[in-house]
Protein backbone atom coordinates (compact mmCIF):
# COMPACT_ATOMS: atom_id res chain seq x y z
CA UNK A 1 0.00 0.00 0.00
CA UNK A 2 1.46 3.45 -0.79
CA UNK A 3 0.99 6.58 1.28
CA UNK A 4 0.82 8.91 -2.13
CA UNK A 5 -2.61 9.72 -1.69
CA UNK A 6 -3.98 10.05 1.87
CA UNK A 7 -7.03 9.07 0.39
CA UNK A 8 -6.46 6.15 -1.59
CA UNK A 9 -4.61 5.44 1.57
CA UNK A 10 -7.97 5.42 3.67
CA UNK A 11 -9.96 3.92 0.83
CA UNK A 12 -7.73 0.93 0.41
CA UNK A 13 -7.84 0.26 3.99
CA UNK A 14 -11.25 0.51 4.54
CA UNK A 15 -11.95 -1.60 2.25
CA UNK A 16 -9.58 -4.15 3.44
CA UNK A 17 -10.98 -4.20 6.58
CA UNK A 18 -14.23 -4.29 5.59
CA UNK A 19 -13.80 -7.50 3.05
CA UNK A 20 -10.59 -9.11 4.95
CA UNK A 21 -12.94 -12.60 5.95
CA UNK A 22 -15.74 -13.39 8.46
CA UNK A 23 -16.12 -12.63 12.32
CA UNK A 24 -18.29 -14.28 14.95
CA UNK A 25 -20.98 -12.62 13.03
CA UNK A 26 -20.08 -14.34 9.67
CA UNK A 27 -19.64 -17.71 12.21
CA UNK A 28 -22.76 -17.71 13.04
CA UNK A 29 -24.40 -17.03 9.37
CA UNK A 30 -21.90 -20.21 8.38
CA UNK A 31 -23.41 -22.08 11.26
CA UNK A 32 -26.86 -21.04 10.78
CA UNK A 33 -26.31 -22.86 6.73
CA UNK A 34 -25.07 -25.60 8.07
CA UNK A 35 -27.98 -25.84 10.85
CA UNK A 36 -30.93 -25.80 8.02
CA UNK A 37 -29.05 -28.38 5.84
CA UNK A 38 -27.85 -30.89 8.37
CA UNK A 39 -29.90 -33.01 11.16
CA UNK A 40 -28.71 -32.21 14.69
CA UNK A 41 -26.50 -35.37 16.34
CA UNK A 42 -28.77 -35.27 19.16
CA UNK A 43 -30.69 -32.97 20.94
CA UNK A 44 -27.69 -33.06 24.15
CA UNK A 45 -25.45 -29.86 24.71
CA UNK A 46 -22.17 -29.68 23.42
CA UNK A 47 -20.03 -28.79 26.95
CA UNK A 48 -17.06 -26.65 26.05
CA UNK A 49 -15.25 -26.36 29.30
CA UNK A 50 -12.71 -23.06 30.33
CA UNK A 51 -10.14 -23.49 32.58
CA UNK A 52 -9.77 -20.20 33.25
CA UNK A 53 -7.47 -18.24 35.95
CA UNK A 54 -10.55 -16.64 37.62
CA UNK A 55 -8.82 -15.49 40.73
CA UNK A 56 -5.61 -14.28 41.60
CA UNK A 57 -3.16 -12.16 40.03
CA UNK A 58 -4.25 -12.66 36.78
CA UNK A 59 -7.74 -12.89 37.46
CA UNK A 60 -8.73 -9.79 35.41
CA UNK A 61 -8.24 -11.75 32.41
CA UNK A 62 -9.47 -14.34 33.43
CA UNK A 63 -12.77 -12.33 34.11
CA UNK A 64 -12.95 -11.36 30.21
CA UNK A 65 -12.17 -14.81 28.65
CA UNK A 66 -15.24 -15.63 30.73
CA UNK A 67 -17.12 -12.92 29.41
CA UNK A 68 -15.62 -14.28 25.77
CA UNK A 69 -16.92 -17.55 26.30
CA UNK A 70 -20.50 -16.18 27.21
CA UNK A 71 -20.67 -13.89 24.66
CA UNK A 72 -19.79 -16.71 21.59
CA UNK A 73 -22.18 -19.43 23.08
CA UNK A 74 -24.97 -16.74 23.34
CA UNK A 75 -24.66 -16.19 19.26
CA UNK A 76 -23.71 -19.92 18.39
CA UNK A 77 -27.11 -21.15 20.37
CA UNK A 78 -29.36 -18.33 18.42
CA UNK A 79 -28.16 -19.88 14.82
CA UNK A 80 -28.89 -23.05 15.99
CA UNK A 81 -26.05 -24.26 18.00
CA UNK A 82 -23.61 -26.98 15.95
CA UNK A 83 -25.82 -29.22 13.91
CA UNK A 84 -28.59 -28.18 16.20
CA UNK A 85 -26.81 -29.05 19.60
CA UNK A 86 -26.35 -25.99 21.85
CA UNK A 87 -23.13 -24.85 23.72
CA UNK A 88 -23.20 -25.28 27.20
CA UNK A 89 -20.29 -23.90 29.33
CA UNK A 90 -18.48 -25.52 32.53
CA UNK A 91 -15.78 -23.52 34.14
CA UNK A 92 -12.67 -23.89 36.36
CA UNK A 93 -10.44 -22.03 38.36
CA UNK A 94 -7.15 -22.65 37.83
CA UNK A 95 -6.30 -19.78 40.05
CA UNK A 96 -3.27 -18.25 38.60
CA UNK A 97 -1.84 -21.62 39.92
CA UNK A 98 0.68 -23.97 38.76
CA UNK A 99 0.83 -27.27 37.00
CA UNK A 100 -1.15 -29.60 39.38
CA UNK A 101 -3.81 -27.14 39.74
CA UNK A 102 -4.24 -26.17 35.89
CA UNK A 103 -3.97 -30.25 35.58
CA UNK A 104 -6.74 -30.75 38.16
CA UNK A 105 -9.10 -28.18 37.00
CA UNK A 106 -8.94 -29.42 33.21
CA UNK A 107 -9.45 -32.91 34.22
CA UNK A 108 -12.57 -31.98 36.34
CA UNK A 109 -13.85 -30.54 33.31
CA UNK A 110 -13.94 -33.64 31.37
CA UNK A 111 -14.53 -36.23 34.06
CA UNK A 112 -17.14 -34.04 35.60
CA UNK A 113 -18.76 -31.89 33.14
CA UNK A 114 -17.94 -34.22 30.20
CA UNK A 115 -16.39 -31.26 28.19
CA UNK A 116 -15.81 -31.91 24.17
CA UNK A 117 -13.34 -29.18 24.10
CA UNK A 118 -11.22 -27.29 26.30
CA UNK A 119 -11.00 -23.36 25.59
CA UNK A 120 -8.96 -20.70 27.40
CA UNK A 121 -7.36 -17.31 27.34
CA UNK A 122 -3.88 -18.04 28.83
CA UNK A 123 -2.62 -19.65 32.10
CA UNK A 124 0.33 -19.10 34.34
CA UNK A 125 2.41 -22.64 34.44
CA UNK A 126 4.37 -24.74 31.83
CA UNK A 127 2.36 -24.07 29.01
CA UNK A 128 2.58 -28.01 28.84
CA UNK A 129 -0.01 -28.61 31.31
CA UNK A 130 -3.18 -28.63 29.50
CA UNK A 131 -1.72 -30.38 26.18
CA UNK A 132 -1.26 -33.45 28.08
CA UNK A 133 -4.31 -33.38 29.82
CA UNK A 134 -6.55 -32.82 26.38
CA UNK A 135 -4.12 -35.86 25.03
CA UNK A 136 -5.09 -38.09 27.47
CA UNK A 137 -8.52 -37.36 27.31
CA UNK A 138 -8.65 -37.45 23.34
CA UNK A 139 -9.94 -33.84 23.43
CA UNK A 140 -9.73 -30.48 21.23
CA UNK A 141 -7.98 -27.90 23.39
CA UNK A 142 -7.50 -24.58 22.05
CA UNK A 143 -5.17 -21.02 24.49
CA UNK A 144 -3.40 -18.15 23.62
CA UNK A 145 -0.46 -19.07 26.10
CA UNK A 146 1.90 -17.36 23.66
CA UNK A 147 4.55 -19.72 24.69
CA UNK A 148 7.02 -21.12 22.41
CA UNK A 149 6.83 -24.30 24.71
CA UNK A 150 3.73 -25.13 22.91
CA UNK A 151 5.21 -24.93 19.52
CA UNK A 152 8.20 -27.20 20.75
CA UNK A 153 6.17 -29.77 22.54
CA UNK A 154 3.31 -30.23 19.01
CA UNK A 155 6.50 -30.04 16.73
CA UNK A 156 8.36 -33.25 18.76
CA UNK A 157 5.42 -35.47 19.05
CA UNK A 158 2.43 -34.56 16.73
CA UNK A 159 1.20 -38.16 17.21
CA UNK A 160 -0.05 -37.27 20.69
CA UNK A 161 -0.67 -33.26 20.77
CA UNK A 162 -2.47 -33.82 17.17
CA UNK A 163 -5.60 -32.28 19.66
CA UNK A 164 -3.92 -28.77 20.76
CA UNK A 165 -4.20 -25.88 19.07
CA UNK A 166 -2.20 -22.50 20.33
CA UNK A 167 -4.05 -19.80 18.07
CA UNK A 168 -1.61 -17.21 18.47
CA UNK A 169 1.62 -16.90 17.99
CA UNK A 170 4.71 -17.61 20.20
CA UNK A 171 6.23 -15.04 22.55
CA UNK A 172 9.72 -14.81 20.87
CA UNK A 173 7.59 -12.74 18.35
CA UNK A 174 7.13 -9.75 20.64
CA UNK A 175 11.36 -9.59 21.01
CA UNK A 176 11.90 -9.54 16.88
CA UNK A 177 8.61 -7.48 16.12
CA UNK A 178 9.94 -4.59 19.25
CA UNK A 179 12.88 -4.69 17.25
CA UNK A 180 11.76 -3.41 13.76
CA UNK A 181 9.09 -1.36 15.40
CA UNK A 182 11.75 0.73 17.23
CA UNK A 183 14.22 0.69 14.04
CA UNK A 184 11.12 1.63 11.93
CA UNK A 185 9.99 4.74 14.16
CA UNK A 186 13.96 6.24 13.97
CA UNK A 187 14.73 4.95 10.28
CA UNK A 188 10.72 6.68 8.93
CA UNK A 189 11.76 9.93 11.21
CA UNK A 190 9.43 9.39 14.03
CA UNK A 191 11.34 9.52 16.59
CA UNK A 192 15.39 10.41 17.33
CA UNK A 193 16.32 8.52 20.60
CA UNK A 194 18.42 10.49 23.14
CA UNK A 195 21.41 7.29 22.64
CA UNK A 196 21.22 3.56 21.90
CA UNK A 197 20.46 2.17 25.24
CA UNK A 198 17.69 -0.76 25.98
CA UNK A 199 16.88 -1.15 29.56
CA UNK A 200 15.24 -4.76 29.86
CA UNK A 201 13.09 -5.50 33.08
CA UNK A 202 11.46 -8.83 33.21
CA UNK A 203 9.58 -10.97 35.77
CA UNK A 204 10.04 -14.38 36.97
CA UNK A 205 7.66 -16.30 34.40
CA UNK A 206 8.77 -17.71 31.08
CA UNK A 207 6.53 -15.93 28.89
CA UNK A 208 8.70 -12.42 30.13
CA UNK A 209 11.61 -14.21 30.44
CA UNK A 210 11.84 -15.14 26.50
CA UNK A 211 10.83 -11.91 25.33
CA UNK A 212 13.17 -9.98 27.19
CA UNK A 213 15.60 -12.55 25.94
CA UNK A 214 14.84 -12.43 22.55
CA UNK A 215 15.38 -8.93 22.35
CA UNK A 216 18.59 -8.73 24.42
CA UNK A 217 20.13 -11.64 21.61
CA UNK A 218 18.96 -9.66 18.55
CA UNK A 219 19.35 -6.02 19.97
CA UNK A 220 23.17 -5.72 18.49
CA UNK A 221 22.30 -6.45 15.29
CA UNK A 222 20.03 -3.82 15.08
CA UNK A 223 22.92 -1.11 16.53
CA UNK A 224 21.14 -1.15 20.08
CA UNK A 225 22.98 -2.28 23.59
CA UNK A 226 21.51 -3.53 26.40
CA UNK A 227 22.22 -1.36 29.26
CA UNK A 228 20.31 -2.95 32.18
CA UNK A 229 18.81 -6.19 32.62
CA UNK A 230 16.94 -6.40 35.56
CA UNK A 231 14.41 -9.66 37.54
CA UNK A 232 11.76 -8.62 39.50
CA UNK A 233 9.81 -11.13 41.72
CA UNK A 234 5.86 -11.28 41.19
CA UNK A 235 4.12 -9.83 42.17
CA UNK A 236 6.13 -6.35 42.84
CA UNK A 237 4.74 -2.91 43.90
CA UNK A 238 7.68 -1.01 45.01
CA UNK A 239 9.80 -0.26 42.02
CA UNK A 240 12.29 2.22 43.55
CA UNK A 241 15.68 -0.12 43.27
CA UNK A 242 14.60 -0.74 39.93
CA UNK A 243 13.84 3.06 38.74
CA UNK A 244 17.27 4.15 40.77
CA UNK A 245 19.02 2.18 38.27
CA UNK A 246 17.88 3.08 35.76
CA UNK A 247 17.82 7.18 36.73
CA UNK A 248 21.50 6.74 37.17
CA UNK A 249 22.06 5.62 33.69
CA UNK A 250 18.85 6.82 31.52
CA UNK A 251 18.38 4.69 28.31
CA UNK A 252 16.50 5.59 25.41
CA UNK A 253 14.50 2.92 25.71
CA UNK A 254 12.90 1.13 28.62
CA UNK A 255 11.21 -2.45 27.93
CA UNK A 256 8.75 -3.57 31.03
CA UNK A 257 8.46 -7.59 30.26
CA UNK A 258 6.86 -8.21 33.39
CA UNK A 259 3.39 -8.35 32.42
CA UNK A 260 1.33 -8.07 35.36
CA UNK A 261 -1.54 -4.89 35.06
CA UNK A 262 -1.41 -3.94 38.77
CA UNK A 263 2.72 -4.52 38.95
CA UNK A 264 2.94 -2.11 35.54
CA UNK A 265 0.82 0.71 36.62
CA UNK A 266 3.04 1.32 40.00
CA UNK A 267 5.58 1.28 37.63
CA UNK A 268 4.83 3.93 35.88
CA UNK A 269 3.40 6.11 39.21
CA UNK A 270 6.76 6.00 40.72
CA UNK A 271 8.58 6.70 37.16
CA UNK A 272 6.59 9.74 36.73
CA UNK A 273 8.16 10.92 39.89
CA UNK A 274 10.64 11.67 37.90
CA UNK A 275 10.93 10.29 34.47
CA UNK A 276 14.04 9.63 32.58
CA UNK A 277 14.14 10.91 29.04
CA UNK A 278 13.15 7.18 28.00
CA UNK A 279 10.49 5.97 25.72
CA UNK A 280 8.41 3.03 27.62
CA UNK A 281 7.03 -0.21 26.24
CA UNK A 282 4.86 -2.43 28.91
CA UNK A 283 3.95 -5.84 27.44
CA UNK A 284 -0.06 -7.14 27.22
CA UNK A 285 -0.99 -5.90 30.71
CA UNK A 286 -1.12 -1.99 29.48
CA UNK A 287 -3.57 -3.31 26.94
CA UNK A 288 -5.96 -3.84 29.42
CA UNK A 289 -8.59 -1.54 31.26
CA UNK A 290 -7.32 -2.42 34.65
CA UNK A 291 -3.83 -0.53 33.90
CA UNK A 292 -5.08 2.47 33.00
CA UNK A 293 -7.84 2.14 36.32
CA UNK A 294 -4.53 1.77 38.25
CA UNK A 295 -1.80 4.11 36.49
CA UNK A 296 -4.51 7.17 35.43
CA UNK A 297 -2.57 9.64 33.70
CA UNK A 298 0.47 7.95 34.15
CA UNK A 299 -0.24 5.12 31.76
CA UNK A 300 -0.52 8.17 28.91
CA UNK A 301 2.17 7.80 26.44
CA UNK A 302 2.69 4.08 27.23
CA UNK A 303 3.33 1.78 24.12
CA UNK A 304 2.35 -1.39 24.05
CA UNK A 305 2.09 -4.67 21.85
CA UNK A 306 0.11 -7.82 21.77
CA UNK A 307 -0.07 -10.44 19.12
CA UNK A 308 -3.70 -11.08 19.53
CA UNK A 309 -5.52 -7.89 20.07
CA UNK A 310 -8.87 -6.43 18.92
CA UNK A 311 -7.97 -4.65 15.73
CA UNK A 312 -9.84 -1.35 14.06
CA UNK A 313 -12.16 -1.49 10.71
CA UNK A 314 -15.63 -2.47 10.73
CA UNK A 315 -15.31 -6.02 12.38
CA UNK A 316 -13.36 -5.20 15.17
CA UNK A 317 -15.10 -2.25 15.95
CA UNK A 318 -18.92 -3.91 15.68
CA UNK A 319 -17.49 -6.36 18.53
CA UNK A 320 -15.95 -3.91 20.62
CA UNK A 321 -19.23 -1.63 20.42
CA UNK A 322 -21.05 -4.94 21.97
CA UNK A 323 -18.60 -6.33 24.33
CA UNK A 324 -19.08 -2.88 25.88
CA UNK A 325 -22.31 -2.61 25.61
CA UNK A 326 -22.69 -5.97 27.35
CA UNK A 327 -20.19 -5.60 29.76
CA UNK A 328 -19.33 -2.15 30.80
CA UNK A 329 -17.35 0.05 29.65
CA UNK A 330 -14.42 -1.41 31.75
CA UNK A 331 -14.32 -4.26 30.06
CA UNK A 332 -11.10 -5.42 28.22
CA UNK A 333 -12.66 -6.84 24.38
CA UNK A 334 -8.51 -7.66 23.92
CA UNK A 335 -9.28 -10.12 26.20
CA UNK A 336 -13.05 -11.68 25.82
CA UNK A 337 -11.96 -11.15 22.20
CA UNK A 338 -9.43 -14.18 22.34
CA UNK A 339 -11.82 -16.85 23.98
CA UNK A 340 -14.93 -15.32 21.68
CA UNK A 341 -12.98 -15.93 18.95
CA UNK A 342 -11.37 -19.74 19.58
CA UNK A 343 -15.35 -20.68 20.37
CA UNK A 344 -16.88 -19.15 16.99
CA UNK A 345 -13.81 -21.12 15.08
CA UNK A 346 -14.20 -24.11 16.96
CA UNK A 347 -17.61 -24.38 16.58
CA UNK A 348 -17.36 -23.75 12.84
CA UNK A 349 -14.74 -26.36 12.48
CA UNK A 350 -17.06 -28.99 14.51
CA UNK A 351 -19.91 -28.17 12.39
CA UNK A 352 -17.86 -28.96 9.34
CA UNK A 353 -16.46 -31.69 10.40
CA UNK A 354 -20.14 -33.59 10.84
CA UNK A 355 -20.55 -32.82 14.80
CA UNK A 356 -18.90 -32.53 18.19
CA UNK A 357 -16.99 -35.20 19.41
CA UNK A 358 -17.02 -36.61 23.13
CA UNK A 359 -14.04 -37.21 25.42
CA UNK A 360 -12.12 -39.95 24.63
CA UNK A 361 -14.13 -39.74 21.26
CA UNK A 362 -10.70 -39.83 18.98
CA UNK A 363 -12.09 -40.23 15.51
CA UNK A 364 -14.67 -37.67 15.77
CA UNK A 365 -11.79 -34.96 17.34
CA UNK A 366 -9.51 -35.58 14.92
CA UNK A 367 -11.79 -34.86 12.32
CA UNK A 368 -12.43 -31.65 14.30
CA UNK A 369 -8.54 -31.26 14.14
CA UNK A 370 -8.33 -31.83 10.92
CA UNK A 371 -10.70 -28.73 10.09
CA UNK A 372 -8.78 -26.32 12.58
CA UNK A 373 -5.37 -27.20 10.88
CA UNK A 374 -6.76 -26.05 7.16
CA UNK A 375 -8.85 -22.95 8.88
CA UNK A 376 -8.04 -19.50 7.29
CA UNK A 377 -10.11 -17.64 9.59
CA UNK A 378 -11.26 -14.23 10.18
CA UNK A 379 -12.12 -12.99 13.50
CA UNK A 380 -11.98 -9.73 15.44
CA UNK A 381 -8.09 -9.86 15.77
CA UNK A 382 -7.30 -10.54 12.81
CA UNK A 383 -6.52 -13.89 10.88
CA UNK A 384 -6.61 -17.32 12.83
CA UNK A 385 -4.44 -19.62 10.51
CA UNK A 386 -2.11 -22.65 11.88
CA UNK A 387 1.46 -23.63 11.24
CA UNK A 388 0.88 -27.35 10.52
CA UNK A 389 4.00 -28.52 12.17
CA UNK A 390 2.89 -26.26 15.61
CA UNK A 391 -0.18 -26.00 15.29
CA UNK A 392 0.11 -22.25 16.73
CA UNK A 393 -1.02 -18.96 14.60
CA UNK A 394 1.08 -17.22 11.87
CA UNK A 395 2.36 -14.04 12.66
CA UNK A 396 1.84 -10.72 10.43
CA UNK A 397 4.27 -8.84 9.54
CA UNK A 398 6.72 -11.31 10.88
CA UNK A 399 5.84 -14.49 9.22
CA UNK A 400 3.77 -13.17 6.40
CA UNK A 401 3.20 -10.16 4.72
CA UNK A 402 -0.02 -10.81 3.72
CA UNK A 403 -2.48 -9.62 6.54
CA UNK A 404 -5.23 -11.82 5.05
CA UNK A 405 -2.85 -14.63 6.11
CA UNK A 406 -1.54 -14.32 10.04
CA UNK A 407 -2.36 -12.62 12.95
CA UNK A 408 -1.42 -8.82 13.13
CA UNK A 409 1.59 -8.24 15.73
CA UNK A 410 0.27 -5.10 17.11
CA UNK A 411 1.36 -2.10 18.55
CA UNK A 412 -0.76 0.54 20.21
CA UNK A 413 -0.57 3.98 22.09
CA UNK A 414 -2.59 5.02 24.99
CA UNK A 415 -3.07 8.87 24.21
CA UNK A 416 -5.90 9.22 26.70
CA UNK A 417 -6.45 7.52 30.11
CA UNK A 418 -9.83 7.03 29.46
CA UNK A 419 -9.72 5.25 25.77
CA UNK A 420 -8.00 2.06 24.92
CA UNK A 421 -4.65 2.50 22.74
CA UNK A 422 -5.22 3.46 19.52
CA UNK A 423 -3.46 0.91 16.92
CA UNK A 424 0.02 2.71 15.32
CA UNK A 425 1.39 -0.26 13.70
CA UNK A 426 1.41 -2.24 11.29
CA UNK A 427 -0.56 -1.11 8.47
CA UNK A 428 -3.23 -1.78 7.30
CA UNK A 429 -4.81 -1.80 11.00
CA UNK A 430 -3.01 1.69 12.37
CA UNK A 431 -5.37 4.37 13.10
CA UNK A 432 -3.33 6.73 14.58
CA UNK A 433 0.40 8.35 14.45
CA UNK A 434 2.94 7.85 16.99
CA UNK A 435 3.52 10.36 19.50
CA UNK A 436 6.26 11.36 21.55
CA UNK A 437 5.52 10.94 24.99
CA UNK A 438 4.64 14.27 27.68
CA UNK A 439 7.60 13.58 29.76
CA UNK A 440 10.44 12.97 26.91
CA UNK A 441 12.24 16.77 26.19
Amino acid sequence: MTRSSKGKTVASRRNFLKTAGLGGVGSAAVLAGLNQTASAQSSDPVVVGGPLPLTGGVAADGAEFKRGLEMAAEEINAAGGILGRPIELAFEDTETKGDDVISSAAQRLIDRSNASVLISGYNLGSQIALQNVAADSSVLYMHADTARAHADLVSNDPKRFWGSFMYCPSELFYGFAYLDFIKNLEDTGQFTPPNRKIALITGPITYSINIAKAIEGRAKEYGYEISLYETVQAPTSEWGPTLAKLRADPPAFIVNTHFFPQDQAQFMIQFMNNPTDSLIYLQYGASLAAFRDIAGSASEGVLYATNIGVLSGVIGQDFTTTYLEKYGDKASPNGGGQTYSALHLYAQAAALAGGAGEPYEEEQNRKIAARLKDSIYRTPLGVMRFHADTQSGYSYPVETDDPSLGMPHIFSQIKKKEDNGYIISPAPYDIAKFEKPSWMT
